[in-house]
């Protein structure tokens, strides 16, 4: 029987599963968002939000403590100075687990970890300034006037050349 008995193993050793999972958070605080298996993303949550909790305290035991579980010191001064002032005011839940579908190599369940708030801004290709967006077959203004003086010009000259003769 399994009580009281909390969290996975995912495969791994405990030194392994423990270093894994220190990458994970180091990159999910750097980059706001990571993309993994379900089971992986459920495992690093808790620790995730802890750790952005210890940014809202603001001491040195909890910097220290930050320190101690993340491999990066710019990602530790991002949480405190950045990350944790974000979510002042927000008792908790600070990550949104996102479900993606199935890996097509081995059919693992993927899942998107994310900070609320980083929601995903696309970029902007096919826009033009005015916020329209371009068609394959439209072409800006100065460059459609240009071409209809051209066949106009090559209009007029097939005809004079015609009376002309």
């Amino acid at each position: 029987m399994r009580h009281r008995v909390a969290g996975r193993k995912l495969g791994r050793k405990t030194a392994h599963r423990i270093m894994m999972f220190r990458n994970m958070v180091t990159s999910f605080l750097d980059k706001e968002r990571i993309r993994t298996t379900l089971p992986r993303a459920k495992e690093v949550r808790p620790i995730a939000e802890r750790m952005i909790t210890l940014g809202k305290r603001e001491s040195l035991h909890a910097r220290r403590q930050a320190l101690a579980f993340i491999k990066d010191p710019q990602v530790v001064s991002k949480l405190f100075e950045t990350l944790a002032p974000r979510f002042a005011e927000r008792k908790g839940g600070y990550t949104r687990i996102t479900r993606l579908g199935f890996r097509d190599g081995d059919g693992a369940q993927m899942a998107l970890l994310e900070l609320i708030g980083s929601d995903f801004k696309p970029a902007k290709g096919g826009e033009t300034k005015g916020g329209k967006k371009e068609k394959k077959g439209d072409k800006p203004e100065g460059e459609e006037t240009a071409e209809k003086d051209k066949e106009s010009k090559k209009g007029k000259g097939k005809k004079q050349a015609a009376a002309a003769q």
